[in-house]
């Protein structure tokens, strides 16, 4: 006796390719719907239109030695609140952000962005709205979405699922290159606000807050003013623009884009051997959504400061001499941002938070 499913093969039907999963005409029909927002997300050096094989890109301009940066990102587990909640379109902007806000940590400009969308059954409205996040995102950092490539993947993904990632390739100047080597002591380091939780830590907030806290994703939460899923959906912010502004205008060092592992480690990355920064706890307030976490989770604070941005996306190390100058600039673009800390000397090189937050 066999309870299996039916054989389309015993009854004088060939096998396809939908009937394995795959569906080719829901592929293009999506293709059809997002092409109007790829093409908004464009560069006057991009060659050639969508359907290629390969996105072609002249690298034009008055460069001395360029350098080719690249970075490759993803969403993480936040893709599960947008799926949840049927919302696609602003995780595509999480995707732009945390690809281009990379590369502009060493003073690259964003160039272009391919991306990659792996799914159960393509769904051509669904991924039509993450390719129009994605364009709009593409279109604030000032870089093109050269191509990509959608995924259709029945049998290891449920119907529904996706995942999405990119590689953004970006130039600087060989000699405008930031880094470590130009950091010196005395320069003071400036935060750039997050807009929430940004697209790291999601695991742990979706356990305390889903799983164990059993919050619904739809219900209002006085201290956001809105949905918790809106809260939890909040787009990551793109400081690309903003930080090429502040490094063309200012005296910067370097940038270091704050996303897994905290403020901490991701700073003490751009830090040269020998020198150490201290910042200051209550220089700002973390957003009601760190507090939620920690006391609906009893997370402790070291755990929430190596797991979350705690309110600081971008941080920039300045000249001294240029701090005025950068947080004018950064205030013209609206660009929530204060002074954190500053470089020093040290024999445990590392970065040290110190004090309490203001309120948290």
């Amino acid at each position: 006796m066999n309870d299996g499913p039916a054989n389309p093969i015993d009854s004088g039907a060939g096998a396809s390719y939908a009937a394995a999963g795959v569906d080719i005409d829901a592929g293009e029909r999506a293709v059809e719907l997002f092409a109007p927002h790829a093409k908004r997300a464009t560069r006057p050096e991009v060659l050639g239109g969508l359907g290629g094989f390969a996105g072609l890109f002249a690298l034009k301009g008055d460069y001395r030695e360029p350098v080719l940066a690249a970075s490759s990102d993803g969403v993480g587990t936040k893709l599960a609140v947008a799926q949840a909640l049927g919302v696609h379109h602003t995780v595509g902007r999480d995707l732009v952000a945390m690809v281009v806000d990379d590369l502009v940590v060493c003073g690259a400009e964003p160039l272009f962005l391919q991306d990659y969308i792996a799914v159960g059954k393509v769904i051509p409205e669904m991924v039509a709205d993450i390719v129009r996040g994605i364009a709009d995102g593409c279109y604030d950092a000032g870089c093109a979405l050269l191509g990509g490539e959608t995924a259709e993947h029945p049998g290891l993904m449920e119907d529904g699922h996706y995942d999405i990632s990119a590689t953004g390739v970006g130039v600087v100047e060989a000699d405008s290159i930031l880094g470590p080597d130009r950091v010196r002591p005395g320069d003071v380091v400036i935060a750039m606000g997050s807009s929430g939780l940004h697209s790291n830590g999601y695991s742990l907030a979706r356990k305390v807050l889903l799983e164990w806290g059993r919050m619904d994703l739809e219900g209002h939460v006085e201290e956001f003013g809105r949905t918790l899923g809106e809260e939890l959906l909040e787009p990551t912010r793109i400081y690309a623009k903003d930080c090429l502004a502040l490094a063309a205008e200012s005296e910067v060092r370097t940038f270091a884009h704050i996303t897994g592992g905290g403020l901490a480690d991701n700073l003490a990355r751009v830090l040269p051997a020998g020198l150490s920064a201290e910042l200051e706890r209550g220089s700002w307030t973390p957003a009601p959504i760190f507090s939620l976490i920690a006391q609906r989770g009893r997370v402790e604070r070291a755990e929430m400061e190596r797991t979350f941005n705690m309110g600081v996306g971008m941080v920039a190390v300045v000249a001294p001499e240029d701090t005025d100058r950068a947080q004018a600039i950064l205030t013209a673009r609206h660009v929530d941002n204060w002074v954190l800390g500053s470089v020093g000397r040290s024999a445990d090189p590392g970065v040290e938070l110190i004090g309490d937050y203001a309120r948290f």
